[in-house]
């Protein structure tokens, strides 16, 4: 994977602070990124194109039609994971 987008950051609406695209890129549920890569970077650089190029095929299309979680589920699974950092 080509690491140059790494260093960059955003705010992350899930999170509601800045994070890096590396973050992003590696944060997801099986398929190796968040379901909201597309929302938060696609005014910062082509992020479609770039992960389309640097992602294996069926893990793109993973992403692409990835449906995103209730709000509920999502607030409870980052609970959870701020739980497993804390211990």
């Amino acid at each position: 994977m080509d690491e140059s987008k790494d260093h960059l950051e955003q705010r992350c609406p899930r999170l509601g602070g800045p994070v890096s695209f590396r973050y992003c890129r590696i944060s997801g549920d099986d398929v190796s990124a968040c379901w909201k890569i597309f929302d938060c970077w696609w005014e910062v650089f082509d992020v479609a194109g770039y992960l389309n190029k640097h992602l294996p095929e069926d893990k793109f299309n993973i992403l692409v039609n990835t449906e995103p979680k209730p709000k509920v589920v999502s607030l409870i699974e980052l609970i959870e994971q701020a739980q497993k950092g804390a211990s």
